[in-house]
């Protein structure tokens, strides 16, 4: 209705502007198909995503989220960290001394002076060890912005999970209601038959049992979906909870089991992490490799001696003799990349079979719903026709109370089932970034 609103608007402004002499009806045409296509557009877009918030307002969400804030601090340290690391802890040292020299000849007085020395040094990186540096600093940030993207992510695989958490809560209490609301109508016109003499009490106290029970089940369920709506709030402030009532039928899952996993593995921020961890491993190994051979310390001295009368100028290196520690620490580094590498392996075992287990849960969900529905419909129908059964005096209460209780458990369990397949699928989209894509 409100893009043929819309599109009786924009004819109208086409007979306006064409009587006016402003365009001709070619141009109006090719106006009015865009503006169509513009809003079909749009709507297609807000379609995508039924039952869920708007992207704008998730993005906005996550990103203020203490997880997310964490992750960007983290991303700060890491940058100072390179920095720190290409800068190198290389500084100039000087030292200072001051003496007194006594000279005592064998023949007249003692001669005294006052002298002193003064050295500057810094030690110099050997070529190589510059360049390992910086790639440690570098893919220390890369890691960082990684994890970054990482709580990002999971921050929305929460929001995902309490979201859909609180949406069946909130289709559990729908339904109570609603049952609620067909019992109560059914116990007061079986009250009214009791007055009027068609009807025993005990069906009237039947139906009023029939009628508590759903008030205790509906009162659960309300408790329930507040609690879940109040923990959502708490942990997502500032997300809007408005839930449709109705709920979107869910998409078959298009696409092999290898394709989702390998799409998986491709976006997954855990396994990234891992692999930057593995090469940042080896870096500091080869590194380690590096500082067997010591850095030299090249400096220059001053001193003045015998009061004045002698200066010297000089330059000397300064070499560390390597022991035993700095191979024991390259073997180490190096058996530390080995770990490494063994966890990204592990990490990526790990993911595969996460992502594989998801898809097929996601199918699986999907053939629940399909079969939950069909049952669903027909206790409703079995429901239905029991009730004209009892109108026309052919069945009993018990039989009537009977149908309805499995109608409603039939129209409950269906409703869930389509939401888990709806979660299912959203999982898998989310895990692939098709879905608040927010790196």
């Amino acid at each position: 209705r409100a893009f043929a609103d819309q599109a009786g608007a924009a004819e109208g402004e086409h007979v306006f502007l064409a009587g006016a002499g402003h365009r001709d009806g070619a141009t109006m045409k090719i106006i009015l198909t865009a503006l169509l296509a513009c809003l079909c557009g749009n709507a297609l877009a807000a379609e995508l995503t039924p039952n869920l918030p708007p992207a704008d307002v998730v993005a906005r969400v996550l990103r203020a989220t203490p997880s997310f804030d964490a992750a960007r601090g983290r991303v700060l340290v890491e940058e100072e960290n390179k920095a720190r690391l290409e800068a190198g802890s290389y500084e100039w040292n000087l030292r200072l001394a001051a003496h007194q020299r006594k000279v005592q000849p064998s023949s007249g007085q003692d001669e005294r002076y006052n002298e002193w020395n003064a050295q500057l040094e810094r030690p110099v990186r050997l070529p190589g060890k510059a360049s390992a540096d910086a790639e440690l600093g570098a893919v220390g940030v890369a890691i960082a912005e990684t994890a970054q993207g990482d709580a990002l992510h999971e921050a929305s695989r929460a929001l995902l999970r309490y979201w859909f958490v609180w949406l069946k809560e909130s289709a559990s209490a729908t339904q109570w209601t609603e049952q609620y609301a067909l019992l109560e109508k059914q116990s007061v016109a079986i009250r009214r038959r009791q007055q009027l003499g068609d009807a025993a009490r005990l069906e009237a106290i039947q139906a009023e049992a029939a009628l508590a029970q759903a008030e205790a089940q509906l009162a659960q369920a309300l408790a329930r979906r507040n609690g879940a709506s109040e923990d959502l709030r708490r942990r997502f402030p500032g997300l809007p909870l408005n839930a449709t009532e109705a709920i979107a039928e869910p998409q078959a899952i298009s696409g092999s089991e290898i394709e989702w996993v390998n799409l998986i593995r491709e976006h997954s921020h855990e396994l990234g992490i891992a692999r930057g961890e593995m090469q940042k491993a080896q870096l500091a190994a080869g590194r380690a490799g590096r500082d067997r051979l010591p850095d030299p310390t090249l400096g220059i001295q001053v001193a003045r001696e015998r009061g004045g009368e002698e200066h010297i100028l000089g330059v000397y290196v300064a070499i560390s003799l390597p022991g035993g520690g700095r191979q024991a620490i390259a073997s180490a580094a190096l058996a530390e990349a080995g770990v490494a590498s063994s966890r990204e392996a592990a990490t990526d075992q790990k993911i595969t079979a996460e992502a594989a287990a998801l898809y097929h849960s996601a199918v699986a969900a999907l053939t629940t719903w399909q079969a939950s529905r069909s049952a669903a419909e027909r206790l409703k129908r079995a429901a239905d026709m029991t009730a004209r059964a009892y109108q026309l005096g052919e069945g009993s209460l018990n039989d009537l109370l009977a149908a309805r209780r499995l109608a409603n458990e039939g129209q409950l369990a269906a409703k869930l089932a389509q939401l888990e397949s709806l979660e299912s699928r959203y999982r898998l989209l989310l895990d692939t970034h098709q879905l608040w894509d927010l790196d």
